[in-house]
């Protein structure tokens, strides 16, 4: 299972990714710097610099990987987004697993 999480910066991002880490419910964040966002907000179109966070887990962990998201992000509404992984390498998706067992 791979995720898709925005953050206001970088060192927010990293430090969620840390704590998901150490916590082990994911296996890996990748931290894209400096992506713009356009959405509405409140009536209004908006234009952002964010962080964009792109995170490994299980299936099995996603919904405490979404809570545990939500407690430490900032945002009142953070992206939180699964997209189920169809295939990959063998490997890497075992590792994936036995960091988040």
């Amino acid at each position: 299972m791979a995720g898709l999480v925005t953050g206001p910066d970088r060192e927010q991002l990293l430090r969620l990714g840390r704590i998901l880490v150490e916590e082990r419910l994911i296996a890996c964040l990748n931290v894209a710097d400096r992506v713009t966002s356009v959405y509405r907000w409140e009536g209004e179109v908006c234009e952002e610099t964010e962080a964009l966070g792109i995170l490994k887990t299980t299936a099995t962990r996603s919904d405490a990987v979404e809570r545990r998201i939500r407690e430490l992000h900032p945002y009142d509404v953070p992206e939180i987004l699964f997209i189920p992984v169809a295939a990959g390498s063998a490997p890497y998706v075992d590792w994936v697993s036995e960091q988040v067992g």
